[in-house]
């Protein structure tokens, strides 16, 4: 009886032993974004420790710290008024000495349609509240072709969230070439969530988006722990990537309101 082969995606090869740390520009610096940054700090300092070079971190946003940010997303009140992405860098370049950078204008595109000065990365992680811009910055990624360098684009991570749920989405920017295997159906390309998923994102598009006057009106509109969980849960399939250098799974539903996740196959 023939068995079908698992389906498998295997990590670009720089992803396992890069020559220089890998280039990560993480977009949004909210709820999610705050708490991803944390994660990458123990990502790095984890990976440095095995031998790995390692990750280097471009944070974007635009935003400034408000009260309605305090409590829900990883700000001290010492930081109310200042740049949230110059906050959330300064504090871990302090404590892990680090030499990461904060953007403080929007990422999108530049009037050629292209990407922003010094934004070019390995891996683009997602954290934004629009619809609009995750098609904006799936123009972006499309128009890059290129994959001779080491920082050109490889992978796109996206984190999206209601109230209650959310999901997390990894991508391949263009093909990874993989390599032959007789155990596992190797896949190449990944797809963006904007090209699976487009239908559903611009249905989110209609909802509420303006800024919450409060935390408590903040936390009606997305409760407590679904920025962190989605957090936590993401970055330990990228970390899973380092070091495996493989998935079987590229992202999951969550919902926290039951305690259900769901994950997402590659294929």
């Amino acid at each position: 009886m023939k068995t079908e082969k698992i389906k498998m995606h295997f990590a670009d090869p720089y992803l396992i032993s890069p020559t220089n740390p890998i280039t990560v520009n993480l977009i949004g610096a909210g709820g999610t974004g705050s708490k991803v940054l944390t994660a990458l700090m123990e990502m790095n300092h984890s990976l440095t420790a095995l031998g790995h070079a390692g990750l280097t971190v471009r944070l974007w946003d635009d935003d400034i710290v408000t009260t309605a940010n305090l409590g829900r997303q990883r700000f001290a009140p010492s930081e109310l008024g200042l740049c949230k992405s110059v906050a959330l860098i300064n504090r871990a370049n302090r404590f892990m000495g680090t030499y990461w950078k904060a953007e403080t204008v929007k990422f999108e595109k530049d009037s050629l349609g292209k990407l922003p000065p010094n934004a070019k990365a390995s891996v683009y992680i997602t954290c934004t509240d629009s619809a609009r811009s995750r098609f904006d910055i799936a123009d972006i990624l499309k128009s890059i072709h290129s994959r001779n360098y080491r920082d050109d684009p490889k992978y796109w991570m996206d984190f999206g969230n209601s109230q209650h749920t959310g999901q997390v989405i990894l991508s391949t920017i263009g093909e990874i070439p993989q390599p032959k295997s007789e155990k596992f159906e190797t896949v190449e390309r990944l797809a963006f969530v904007t090209d699976e998923f487009g239908e559903l994102l611009n249905q989110s598009e209609a909802e509420d988006d303006t800024p919450s006057c409060s935390l408590a009106e903040a936390l009606e509109k997305q409760d407590l722990y679904i920025n962190s969980s989605l957090a936590q849960m993401g970055c330990s399939l990228l970390w899973n990537l380092f070091r495996e250098g493989m998935t079987q799974n590229r992202g999951f539903f969550l919902n926290l309101k039951d305690f259900r996740s769901q994950p997402i196959a590659v294929g």
